[in-house]
């Protein structure tokens, strides 16, 4: 009889510690459960075609490791609306914007952990791209470099820096150009960048946005755009379209970041870790590749040779002394855009 009593309470104290241990962990493991689970991922605008293709592979490659199927929601728009949409609750399980800056926004909000850039490789970069031109069939003004920008009668299309990521890489590009120019004459600079957004006829504010004024509106004589933009435009139009590179551009850094504070209230930080993680896979740098990002892996990035210009001359961020300098020089309220933008 004791035996038995002994036993029952043995068995009552596992019990008791697996129901504590399974309460104090607030959510089952992601890789105990086969539970369907979904995550957002709030992203910029250029990117749907990218994710689209990516989130795919992504799901086989979930399934097939932990037998849990993920669906992925997609979010898009301006970089910099898309930040302050997070801040302001869109709630997101992981970013993929256009830069740097606007996820320490976020992570500035408490919503992302201090030292995201650092969570993932190359400063969180998973893949790259540059500034380039779209110019109508034939080039009829003959636009070659950020030179024919500012010429009397040429009208560009680039989106606001106030609310898109995009833009703030085009403004940037145009700067480093004329600051090679002219020696570091800020003066000359700011006269060169003020003739430039004087020749803005629309400033969308969203590189998207910019791109279909151009190609579907018809507005435009040129478009300054991400280089991925500028390729889908080409692909889905070839014969009205073509594409120039100017002598220099930016290496251009969309960053990447799990929304620690969503995720793990959600208990998604395993899957969405993954997602961003899977990026630099063979997979994700080929998906990437396809899509007319670069990607950040030198050898698969060989493998895009006779797409991708390898030879463009690039300035880089940190040129601009790191985007919180460049932002707060350039972008916020008062700063030099404020200023060269008059209208």
């Amino acid at each position: 009889m004791k035996r038995k009593k002994w036993f029952a309470l043995a068995v009552s104290v596992v019990l008791v510690a697996v129901t504590i241990t399974a309460c104090g962990t607030g959510k089952a493991s992601e890789t105990a459960s086969t539970d369907p689970v979904t995550i957002t991922n709030v992203s910029y605008d250029p990117t749907r075609e990218l994710y689209e293709a990516y989130n795919a592979e992504f799901a086989k490659y979930w399934k097939e490791k932990t037998g849990q199927d993920v669906t992925v929601t997609q979010s898009h728009g301006g970089s910099g609306k898309q930040a302050r949409s997070v801040v302001e609750g869109n709630e997101a399980d992981v970013v993929t914007l256009a830069l740097a800056r606007d996820i320490t926004a976020i992570e500035n909000a408490g919503l992302i952990n201090e030292g995201w850039i650092d969570e993932f490789e190359l400063n969180s970069s998973p893949y790259t791209s540059t500034i380039v031109f779209l110019v109508r069939k034939d080039n009829p003004k003959n636009i070659k470099d950020w030179d024919d920008l500012v010429k009397e009668g040429v009208n560009v299309i680039t989106p606001n820096p106030k609310t898109s990521g995009g833009a703030c890489w085009n403004f940037l590009a145009a700067w480093g150009y004329a600051d090679k120019k002219y020696n570091g004459d800020t003066a000359q600079i700011k006269d060169f960048m003020t003739k430039l957004y004087n020749n803005v006829s629309v400033l969308d504010s969203g590189a998207r946005a910019a791109t279909t004024t151009f190609v579907e509106n018809g507005q435009g004589d040129v478009l300054i755009a991400w280089e991925n933009e500028v390729y889908l435009s080409v692909k889905e139009y070839p014969d009205q379209f073509e594409i120039i590179s100017p002598s220099l551009s930016i290496l251009a850094q969309p960053s990447v970041a799990v929304v620690d504070a969503v995720a793990a209230e959600r208990g998604t930080e395993e899957v969405s870790k993954a997602y961003l993680e899977y990026l630099y896979s063979d997979v994700g740098q080929r998906i990437a590749g396809d899509n007319y990002y670069r990607p950040s892996n030198l050898e698969i990035l060989k493998e895009y040779k006779d797409v991708f210009d390898l030879n463009l001359k690039l300035i880089n961020i940190d040129d601009f002394g790191g985007w919180d300098k460049a932002y707060t020089d350039y972008f916020q309220d008062g700063g030099i855009f404020d200023e060269i933008y008059n209208k």
